[in-house]
């Protein structure tokens, strides 16, 4: 990952600077399929499975499946911060 794509996410903890240097950095597509893709996470930690995160997002079973793929691959610690938190 680009190292300057990675200090400039990390430049503040203002979640209105932050929303405004994503919305500038990428487009609604772009903002979109990253949104989707936590969401996939978030499904598959909670025991969704595949068919069900792609009728509940509208989204197509191949974009669900490289979600999962992806899911798969990341580590227990960046899992940990995609689960909600407890109220």
């Amino acid at each position: 990952m680009p190292k300057s794509l990675i200090n400039v996410l990390c430049s503040t903890n203002d979640p209105v600077e932050m929303a405004a240097i994503l919305d500038a950095l990428l487009t609604e597509s772009e903002l979109r399929e990253i949104d989707n893709r936590i969401r996939i996470f978030e499904m598959l930690l909670a025991g969704a499975s595949q068919r069900e995160i792609a009728a509940q997002l509208g989204v197509g079973i191949a974009t669900v499946s490289r979600g999962a793929q992806a899911f798969r691959h990341t580590s227990e610690q960046v899992l940990q911060r995609l689960k909600p938190e407890q109220e």
